[in-house]
């Protein structure tokens, strides 16, 4: 996949903790999906790849599934599940 762009990649939570960073760059080319960008983030942070069952995502601040296309300059977050009582 050549690179055309980049996406924002928002992490969350017990992620932006595990990362040490709240926010990242993603190179993606042409077709790229959600669960592309995911993948590309879990191999720059292999600590993170436990979550990845659970995640949810949401693509310019609207939830999207992992099939999702995403765009060059478009808005990644990584979001994993909150406990609360």
């Amino acid at each position: 996949m050549r690179a055309m762009g980049t996406v924002t990649v928002l992490l969350f939570a017990s992620l932006a903790e595990r990362a040490g960073t709240r926010r990242l760059e993603v190179p993606v080319g042409a077709g790229a999906t959600v669960g592309d960008v995911r993948d590309r983030v879990i191999e720059r942070f292999p600590q993170l790849a436990p979550a990845v069952p659970t995640l949810m995502y949401a693509l310019d601040e609207e939830y999207a599934r992992e099939d999702a296309p995403v765009a060059p300059g478009s808005t990644l977050a990584l979001i994993p599940p909150v406990s609360g009582g």
